[in-house]
């Protein structure tokens, strides 16, 4: 039973164009609960990796039909193979020898998501049992970023009374550069449109418009000028996108705050895109908001890969697998 009406509106969409998910941790009780809840609704297909015996057994025992769910175990599927020789063309100018390509390819993460490669998945959700490094490794190197030069970084939806925002980067790019901080915003910009959310995007500081200084407080400002430099380029300037920074938190979501320190700002006071100055502001931030303002939080997501792959906290329930899962095939729908 799905709790969040968020979510549901999510499942009601991805139902609207199937895609094919793959979830490596067939081993994982509230994944397999996630596979069965997604089939049910028939909001997408599933392929879970595992061992078959067990996860079919699984489903037995709780007395759940396998209709649009595909099971199978790495070790033994007839396109190992095929894998194993994509990895090893992929990697081996990286040094990556044929024999380590094969101990790779049995590799879960690895496995699902050279089945994207191979156009056999559309995304991959993991992370139930695996670090944020082990999911996200395999994903930067197969899938690559979708923009040359931009950095693949990640996002939270959080929900505040059911109202979505973006927070970025929150789990990825430690420190970035006024570069990365650029890319960050401009994909979380896009991120929001797919979903919906107005773009309208703060570039956090703990400073609003000079009122406060130091090295961090100018990387913020040249991620913002990069940033609107970028918004007026062919690529950018029809898709209704509004930026400005420096803001501190209050500015950015408070309009009677924003008429004071930031008047002459069409972002202060309406921001829904909240782009955090590095991750260690943004991953405290969001999970205060999770644990003390009762904020609903999905992700981290990645942004900015040429397909879907997305983490899952160790902590998580089966609801926020299902969650991963429409997000993931929402941002496989071009």
């Amino acid at each position: 039973m799905i709790k969040s009406n968020y979510i549901k509106s999510l499942l009601q969409k991805t139902k609207q164009n199937l895609k094919t998910i793959v979830l490596p941790e067939g081993e994982d009780e509230r994944v397999l609960t996630a596979a069965h809840i997604i089939a049910e609704e028939k909001a997408a297909k599933i392929i879970i990796l595992g061992k078959v015996a067990e996860m079919t057994a699984f489903f037995a025992k709780n007395n759940w039909n396998t209709d649009g769910i595909e099971f199978i175990e790495p070790e033994k599927s007839p396109r190992l193979g095929e894998y194993t020789e994509l990895l090893y063309e992929l990697r081996k100018e990286k040094g990556l020898t044929h024999e380590d390509a094969e101990k790779l390819a049995l590799n879960y993460n690895y496995f699902g998501t050279l089945m994207i490669k191979s156009g056999h998945a559309d995304g991959m959700v993991s992370g139930a049992n695996h670090s944020t490094a082990d999911t996200v490794r395999p994903a930067l190197q197969i899938i690559k970023s979708a923009k040359k030069g931009h950095s693949a970084s990640s996002f939270f939806i959080m929900l505040s009374d059911n109202k979505p925002y973006i927070f970025s980067d929150c789990g990825i790019i430690i420190n970035p550069t006024d570069k990365e901080l650029c890319d960050i915003a401009l994909d979380a910009a896009e991120t929001a449109i797919q979903f919906g959310i107005e773009p309208n995007v703060a570039m956090l500081s703990f400073s609003t418009k000079g009122s406060g200084k130091g090295d961090e407080v100018e990387k913020v400002k040249r991620a913002t000028a990069l940033a609107k430099e970028a918004l007026q380029s062919d690529e950018y300037k029809n898709l209704g996108i509004k930026l400005d920074g420096e803001l501190q938190a209050d500015a950015a979501l408070d309009s009677v705050v924003a008429a004071k320190k930031a008047p002459n700002s069409e972002v202060a006071g309406k921001a829904r895109v909240l782009i955090f100055p590095n991750l260690e502001a943004g991953n405290i931030c969001y999970k205060m908001l999770q644990r003390l303002g009762g904020c609903e939080a999905y992700g981290p997501i990645l942004q900015g890969l040429n397909a879907p792959v997305n983490d899952l906290s160790r902590g998580c329930f089966a609801e926020d697998v299902v969650g991963a899962i429409a997000i993931t095939c929402l941002q496989a729908t071009k």
